[in-house]
């Protein structure tokens, strides 16, 4: 049986998975791609043939957006899909030979943000109420 004490932890620990896991995204990973897009369009990995602007412009949806989105609280769920798309493909076709230990950033953004996908915004999120929420 849930207590109101206890649904008001959770709250607070969504709020906080939500808001330093989406800071850590944008600021290790989107932020450097948004501030030094045309040396990123050299380096970044094109693995479905999508062209470099084009696969850059996703993975900065994913990596700046999103989080953004994430962190107010709204579409929280659906936000998480394109993040946990990046990282997949990161992890599954970009960098298969990675250990767990070349990896382990990787792996723990996905729990972060498959967790987020399951719990949701929780109660401190704007438009929580929507009817979708």
């Amino acid at each position: 049986m849930k207590t109101a004490s206890h649904r008001h932890t959770h709250d607070w620990a969504l709020l906080f998975l939500r808001v330093t896991g989406s800071l850590l995204l944008l600021f290790v990973h989107g932020l450097p791609k948004v501030l030094n897009f045309q040396a990123e369009l050299g380096l970044i990995e094109d693995p479905f043939g999508l062209g470099a602007h084009l696969t850059l412009s996703l993975a900065i949806f994913a990596e700046v957006l999103c989080p953004l989105l994430i962190i107010a609280g709204p579409f929280t769920r659906l936000a998480t899909l394109p993040i946990l798309a990046v990282l997949l493909v990161s992890l599954v076709v970009v960098h298969p030979q990675w250990s767990l230990g070349e990896g382990q950033f990787a792996w723990l953004l996905a729990i972060i943000f498959t967790t987020l996908l399951i719990g949701g915004p929780g109660r401190f999120a704007l438009g929580q109420r929507l009817p979708w929420q």
